[in-house]
Order: structure tokens, then sequence, then C-alpha cells
């Protein structure tokens, strides 16, 4: 099962023969069999019939909808089951600082150990020196096991993740360094490429969450606010390094993509991806979700990236109907 990315602009979606066809302005045509499907994702102005809209909604193929430069529309969703029970109980337990406190502890010391690991597969094949930044990372992971509250946790997964970007940055090719961590807008390519991933990643997890019967808003770890989808960057937190950041990476120092395959906005300094720079970011990240992976300890097979990303959200489901997240298990590479 796969996602099928869409980005040429003025495209039309349709269905013909048991397929999905994508017809594109250049008189290209592409057809994808409909039982391969789990999700669709459209960037910018694409059109999609009726006929395929409703065998989404009767197969429960997820549909989302981004800008070209991956802010979110929305999401075509079926209502036909709802979870009463269980939304009831994620509510609770979102209430019950003992028990965020748990989730918090397990999920960022995950994502800051597999953050460490990410950057030591780099040091490898480079000769700049980051023993410093891994060592300050191992402190604040280390740290993260003695918090008393969910802040606390966001304290040293803070400073982890600048002493971390700090590290990739030395890592990276020179043409593709930058200077920290920059969002909404990003200044540089490499934070455009990740942050463009990130929404991807994070769309997957709101539709994955949405069909669990869990309600994307009402986390654990970020704070409840209003039009924030708190849980689904709760979780989006397990697989910032592990897949997305791995993705660009590979990306860049593979020289796949050059820095010549982006726009900039002089007035803002805001850089944005071009649209073949789009389609190689896209392509990329689904031959990474595509994978299989052992890094699930519960679970004896390899597992797509995509596949355990539906197991975790599973098993998140089962945490908040039993009341408790002692059984969850964050993905930790070695």
């Amino acid at each position: 099962m796969s996602c099928l990315y869409i980005t040429e602009q003025g495209a039309k979606v349709s269905t013909e023969n048991g397929k999905i066809i994508v017809d594109c302005k250049d008189g290209s045509k592409r057809s994808f069999p409909k039982e391969t499907l789990e999700s669709i994702m459209i960037f910018g102005n694409i059109s999609m019939t009726l006929p395929v809209q409703k065998f989404c909604l009767e197969k429960g193929i997820k549909v989302i909808y981004l800008s070209t430069k991956g802010k979110y529309f929305g999401r075509l969703h079926s209502t036909a089951h709802f979870n009463a029970e269980r939304l009831k109980k994620q509510v609770y337990l979102s209430d019950c600082d003992s028990s965020c406190l748990e989730f918090a502890k397990k999920i960022q010391s995950a994502k800051i150990h597999n953050q460490r690991i990410i950057l030591k597969r780099y040091e490898k094949h480079s000769d700049k020196d980051i023993k410093e930044e891994l060592y300050r990372i191992s402190i604040y992971e280390n740290e993260i096991s003695k918090c008393n509250t969910v802040d606390e946790v966001l304290g040293y997964e803070g400073m982890a993740a600048r002493e971390y970007f700090k590290a990739l940055s030395k890592l990276i090719k020179e043409e593709f360094s930058f200077n920290g961590r920059s969002r909404q807008p990003p200044l540089d390519p490499f934070n455009s490429m990740i942050s463009f991933c990130y929404t991807i990643v994070f769309y997957e997890i709101y539709a994955e969450l949405e069909s669990r019967d869990l309600s994307p808003y009402i986390g654990f770890i970020h704070k409840i606010k209003r039009n924030h989808p708190a849980l689904a960057s709760d979780m989006l937190e397990e697989w910032r390094a592990l897949l997305v950041d791995s993705t660009i990476l590979s990306l860049v120092q593979g020289n796949e993509i050059g820095a010549d395959e982006f726009k900039y906005d002089e007035e803002s300094g805001a850089v944005y991806l071009s649209d073949n720079a789009m389609k190689v970011c896209v392509k990329k990240l689904e031959d990474k979700m595509r994978k299989e992976i052992n890094y699930l300890e519960y679970l004896d097979a390899p597992v797509s990236f995509r596949h355990a990303i539906w197991w975790q959200i599973k098993s998140l489901a089962n945490c908040i109907d039993s009341g408790s997240f002692e059984s969850y298990q964050p993905l930790k590479i070695k």
C-alpha cells in the first residue's frame, strides 16, 4: 500500500477501469490501481472528480489537501464510524499530569536518542568535530528521566535540539549549511526541505489518528491550543529525526539535489522548494516510507515506515483505552 502525491499544477484526478488516473496539463497521463492506494496528498491547484471522492470515502482512502508550500487546507473524511468512549478516555488522560509526564519522557528521550545515533552515523563519514555536541545531547537525554513536569522535559528536549542542529550544520555539505532551525518561514534550503517533509508526515499522522477515533487536537505533551493539532504534534516527535531528517540528509549528502533548486523571497528571507525540488523530496520521502524496518520490538516481522506509524498509533489507542502509557514503546534505532 502506498501514498499517491500529486504536485503537477492543473492536473485532474479521475477514475477509469479500476484505476486512479492523473491527467497532467502537458498531456501526460499516469494511472494507479485503486487497491494499491492507502492515501492521496494533493498539493495546490489540482481537481478531483466526484466518483474518485466517493470511492475514497467508501474505501477509507485518506485524501489530504495542501498548498504548494505545504500549508494544510483540509482532508476528505467520512463520518461513518466514531468511538466516543475512546475520545472520553483521551480527554481524561490529557488532564492527568502523571500520565502526560510518563508519555513525554518516553517520546522525547527516544527522539533525542535517535538524533544522537543519526549524528554518530554521519560523523563516521566526516572530518568535522561534533564531540562536544554529542556529549551535551547525551547529558540532556539522561536528564529526561529525572524530570518532574512536562515543561522540564520540553526544556531538555529544546536544548538537545539546538545541539543537534548545530552538529547537523557542521556535517552537511557546505552549500546546504544553515544557522540553526528556522521555520515559518524556513530561511535556508535544508530547513525548507525538512519543514516540507515534516508537514507531509504530520498530516499522515493526523489522518491516522482520526481513523483511530482519536482527536488530533487533544495532546499529552504539547499544550492544547485553539486550532493546533497537539496530539499530531506529539506523535510527530517520534518520527522527526528517524524518518524526515535522515531522509533529507541522505538526499543532500548523496548529491540528489542542488542548492539552486529553491526559490528565495528577498523581502521575507524565506526559502521555498521549486516544483522540481518538491518532486525530488516527495519521491525520496515516499521511498523511505516504503522501506521495511525492524525497529518495533513488539513485532516479529519487519514493516514499512508507513505501517510502523500505523502500528504506533494503534498502540497509542490501546494505551488510551487502558488508561495508561506503561506499554507504549517509542521507536529507537541502534
